[in-house]
């Protein structure tokens, strides 16, 4: 039988899996049940790493079975995944990740136009997370300039508001 995990733990995991693979690692080697867990605050370890754009850590939980889904995907620029998860359920282009972040905020912190210009053709909004987190903001953020340019471009809100 599994040994229950305390939650404690489990939100010490998605922690780490903003910032830190070696204690991801060792977590993980230690009580894989971790992989897909929710910390309290509803988030799990692959959510925490792909909002930071820590391709890294999202690479290694991948790896370990973590399924992937279409912030991730766009995050790590998997053109082909994006598109087929899109093709299975259009709605994902108005998906959502951990704390409500739009799906546009993965490819924007990561750079990826070619991943954005995708997801606004399938009907994302580029202004989604207006009063949370933007596109916009996450490439402002991260200092993806070019990222910023194309938004612009793209009819983003440069007044838009942020959490």
């Amino acid at each position: 039988m599994a040994q229950e995990l305390a939650q404690e733990v489990i939100d010490e995991f998605v922690v780490a899996a903003h910032h830190d693979l070696p204690r991801v690692q060792e977590m993980l080697t230690e009580s894989p049940g971790l992989l897909n867990e929710n910390a309290q605050w509803i988030e799990t370890p692959l959510q925490a790493a792909a909002h930071v754009g820590n391709r890294p850590i999202a690479e290694f939980l991948l790896g370990q079975g973590a399924p992937l889904d279409i912030c991730t995907a766009a995050m790590l620029g998997r053109a082909d995944e994006v598109r087929a998860m899109l093709a299975d359920d259009p709605e994902l282009a108005h998906a959502t990740g951990a704390h409500n972040i739009p799906v546009l905020f993965y490819p924007a912190i990561s750079g990826n136009a070619d991943i954005a210009q995708i997801l606004l053709d399938a009907g994302a909004d580029v202004n989604a997370g207006e009063g949370g987190n933007t596109a916009l903001h996450g490439a402002a953020l991260v200092g993806q300039t070019a990222m910023v340019r194309w938004l612009l471009d793209h009819d983003a809100n440069p007044y838009a508001e942020d959490y």
